[in-house]
């Protein structure tokens, strides 16, 4: 996959405490809710909101991902979850981020394999990037 020379796009989430198991630390599939939290918004930052690709017929699939624990996120701690998105000739694209509390310390990487669904055919489009980058207000958010 090609490598996007924008800056990564990040958001800030405070771990609540109902975001954590029984020692105390964030849930594992928190981390994945993160990830998720963090690629949602950079698609609307770009103008590719759910409801915009809705309207266009598409929709964002995941379609494998997978996570490196770190280190422990706890009750309290602020984290920044940036969002890479890299984009090619296939039908599929990655959109991979860090997990970085606000001591800095690097507390997960996620990395993500994507896809943008035609919701008339249910088959994924031949090139993502041009599709998002035509639909997108501000298409450099994305890299494209």
């Amino acid at each position: 996959m090609a490598s996007s020379s924008v800056r990564p796009f990040s958001v800030r989430v405070g771990v609540r405490s109902y975001e954590l198991d029984m020692n105390g630390h964030v849930n594992h599939a928190v981390y994945h809710q993160f990830g998720e939290h963090a690629r949602s918004e950079l698609l609307a930052a770009a103008g590719c909101s759910f409801g915009r690709m809705i309207e266009h017929g598409i929709g964002i699939v995941l379609l494998e991902t997978r996570v490196r624990f770190l280190r422990e996120m706890r009750h309290g701690d602020e984290v920044d979850v940036d969002c890479r998105p890299a984009f090619s000739e296939r039908r599929v694209f990655t959109m991979d981020s860090t997990l970085r509390r606000s001591d800095g310390v690097v507390a997960a990487e996620i990395e993500g394999v994507m896809g943008l669904l035609d919701q008339s055919t249910r088959r994924l489009v031949a090139d993502p990037g041009t599709r998002l980058r035509d639909l997108a207000t501000d298409p450099a958010v994305l890299g494209l």
